[in-house]
């Protein structure tokens, strides 16, 4: 379902603040230029020295992990043959370097998806995002994200700073979220996240029987341990997260007490809702990084979804607001537990 309709919209969120502050820095993906076979000669005092460890000393512009991965991809002869990593030389020998682009080179390259749009106009598209798609390209994801995705769909998004993209949600949440086609937008979409005048709920399907309501005021920071992980802390480094919460049906998964919620934010934390609820002892069904181990594996992601999000249209300053049903997985999953579906 999807409506656009005046309403109200009270200050509930900042999306990301650290994400809006990246967006007004210059956008320029730093790509190597283009580089031709590297030919070079082998001295006699090389001589028992390992292959990789020479051509790093000779080719210091690529780092010797780089020059390892192209020794190990058959990019690196040694006198015609296929150079070894563990490879001793003699000294005297002609090595060619074929120069391979690395995976982060081409984070910012147009690919071809399929993309839910569920609205567009000149200033603003508007995405249901799916589970399991990643939103901007990272170290273990330079290709095939949403990014990728919107410089197909939109090739004029290519001059816009991160092709317009102003938010985030994590790869297995899925839901709405918007992206600017022109930086004007952009710029505009920014501020209000930082005024907090955008709107946003999320449902969540989460272990145990919360109350009715509640507001969780707890600080957050990058986990002391698991860097993978942020955390509840009381550190220096430890940024205001604050979530508001209602609890609107119960069910049974497997024998146990689960709860849909709806959540809403004044902040926008990496994980917030997963770890404030998790915090609480209340994690959310799937969530592997965050839930009990033995309770994770009931679903294939976390229950999360990004149901309504609301605007001030940065054009023509109306306020909107768009709405989707729950995914097909998590509406079968709240099913699964006898909740009805919610629209």
């Amino acid at each position: 379902m999807i409506k656009t309709i005046p309403f109200k919209i009270p200050e509930a969120e900042i999306f990301s603040e650290e994400l809006a502050e990246e967006i007004f820095e210059e956008f320029d993906p730093v790509n190597e230029p283009s580089v031709g076979p590297i030919i070079v000669k082998l001295s006699e005092e090389m001589c028992g020295d390992r292959l990789d460890k020479v051509i790093s000393k000779l080719i210091p512009q690529f780092s010797r992990s780089r020059l390892q991965q192209w020794i190990t991809s058959g990019h690196v002869i040694v006198d015609g043959i296929a150079g070894r990593n563990k490879m001793t030389v003699l000294g005297d020998e002609e090595v060619i370097v074929y120069p391979q682009p690395a995976p982060e080179d081409n984070a910012y390259s147009a690919e071809d998806m399929v993309l839910n749009v569920l609205f567009e106009d000149d200033s603003l598209i508007v995405i249901n995002k799916p589970a399991g798609l990643v939103v901007h390209p990272a170290a273990g994801n330079w290709s095939g994200t949403l990014l990728n995705g919107l410089l197909h769909y939109c090739p004029a998004l290519s001059g816009v700073p991160r092709a317009g993209i102003v938010h985030r949600l994590d790869k297995d949440t899925s839901g709405l979220m918007v992206v600017a086609k022109t930086l004007e937008a952009q710029t505009d979409l920014v501020r209000q996240l930082q005024a907090r005048t955008v709107k946003r709920e999320y449902l969540a399907l989460v272990w145990g029987k919360p109350n009715l309501s509640g507001t969780i005021d707890l600080p957050m920071a990058r986990h002391s341990r698991d860097r993978i992980k942020i955390a509840v802390s009381e550190s220096s480094f430890a940024k205001p997260a604050l979530t508001h919460f209602q609890r609107i049906a119960t069910g049974i998964l497997d024998g146990k007490t689960v709860s849909l919620i709806e959540c809403q934010l004044e902040t926008g934390r990496t994980h917030q809702i997963r770890v404030h609820m998790a915090h609480l002892g209340f994690s959310l069904v799937g969530d592997i990084l965050y839930g009990k181990p033995h309770l994770a594996s009931h679903f294939g992601r976390q229950a999360l979804q990004a149901r309504r999000l609301g605007l001030i249209h940065p054009q023509h300053h109306q306020e909107c607001l768009w709405q989707v049903a729950l995914a097909e997985d998590f509406a079968a999953l709240i099913q699964r537990a006898g909740i009805p579906n919610v629209v």
